[in-house]
């Protein structure tokens, strides 16, 4: 392990390794972060990927320096500072640990790894690496969505009382045809799960998150609706799940219910989550991401319903830095705020959130769920 050090005056280098969905929502936030935020000074060095033409092009249509298809080499280079991983799920224990242990600070897509065996690792690596300044965050990005930032301070500041309930539901149509092709994400050696760990990650964090508190036990069910599909050398057998629900208990004695679906039809990209408090509630769908929906239970039952908040004004988490009120932003900002933050904690010298081992503690919980699926819907503890 060694020490970052970095010149007076020399500006941080970044390298994102991937280019693909998540590596354009990154990039676009490195490439937008400054003109909104004031951050410590970064370049956008290099952009890896593993097909030269293609990585090449969309370095240049993303902004980056330059474009690599080595991430070793990119991480052994004294002017890279930070690795911003968008590679899938199975590569992510390997960069992120050789990252760490070269001295680099480390953004990871979401979910941590595809194994609890692969997260305990990062873990290590990341707790040997902080003893050094080394910092490290995981990529749950919707925890910087304003709206359900100023949910969990609404929930904070005890304005819905005690959290009884909670309903988090994350549905998706992509794979609603049986005919769609088979990808990476459909084979479990490659993706660790399927809508489980793609979405119901998001879903539990945000329960985690917006509450404050963590899961306790649970118990779940998967489904695979479509078994095979269509693969480059004829049909191919899905080996993940296409589907997943699971109830949730919290420490405190709340009970949380969460439903993920890939083939939701006509369901877009529709995280919506309903908190139920003693004296209040509020409701949030990310396809309305700027609207809150908030009900004040210590009203006159003659007036009480749900208002609309507009999310917009300069008092709300982040908004400050964008645009006059009223005027909406969309779901690429929450990756501009996750890059923000990262930055100022880097030059802060102060611990990323969500941490490493806030995602191995999600990790857990998805492998109790499968574990309760496997054993028939069983209620499994969570460790940790």
């Amino acid at each position: 392990m060694t020490s970052l050090q970095i010149p007076s005056g020399r500006p941080l280098g970044v390298a994102v390794i991937g280019y693909a969905f998540m590596g354009k929502a990154h990039s676009h936030a490195w490439r937008t972060v400054a003109n909104h935020f004031e951050v410590p000074d970064f370049i956008q060095k290099v952009l890896v990927g593993r097909d030269a033409d293609a990585v090449a092009a969309a370095a240049t249509k993303y902004g980056w320096d330059e474009w690599a298809t080595d991430w070793r080499e990119v991480i052994a280079r004294d002017d890279i500072d930070i690795v911003d991983i968008c590679a899938p799920g199975w590569l992510h224990a390997e960069i992120a640990t050789a990252a760490l242990a070269a001295g680099k600070h480390v953004l990871v897509e979401k979910p941590l790894a595809n194994t609890m065996e692969e997260a305990e690792v990062m873990v290590e690596a990341a707790q040997a690496a902080r003893t050094h300044g080394v910092r490290s965050m995981l990529g749950f990005t919707y925890r910087r969505v304003p709206a359900l930032a100023f949910a969990r301070q609404l929930i904070a500041d005890g304005k819905l009382g005690t959290i009884r309930q909670v309903r988090a539901s994350y549905l998706q149509d992509w794979l609603a045809d049986a005919e769609a092709p088979m990808t990476w994400r459909l084979r479990k050696d490659q993706a660790g799960s399927g809508a489980l760990g793609d979405i119901a990650s998001h879903a539990i964090d945000q329960v985690q998150f917006l509450l404050g508190e963590k899961v306790t036990d649970v118990s779940g069910r998967l489904h695979t609706f479509v078994t095979q599909r269509p693969g480059p050398d004829g049909p191919e057998t899905v080996t993940v799940d296409d589907a997943a629900w699971a109830t949730l208990s919290m420490a405190s004695g709340a009970v949380a219910s969460v439903d993920v679906s890939r083939v939701a039809l006509g369901q877009k990209n529709a995280l919506k989550i309903e908190v139920y408090g003693t004296t209040g509630s509020i409701t949030f769908d990310l396809e309305n991401p700027n609207e809150l929906f908030f009900l004040d239970g210590t009203e006159p039952v003659e007036i009480q319903g749900f208002r609309r908040i507009l999310v917009t004004e300069p008092g709300h988490p982040y908004m400050d830095a964008w645009w006059p009120q009223g005027h909406v932003i969309g779901w690429e900002h929450g990756f501009t705020h996750q890059v923000r933050d990262f930055l100022l904690d880097i030059s802060n010298g102060t611990d990323p959130s969500p941490s490493f081992e806030d995602g191995q503690r999600v990790q857990r919980i998805l492998g109790a769920i499968e574990a309760s699926s496997a054993a028939g819907s069983v209620t499994v503890p969570v460790s940790g």
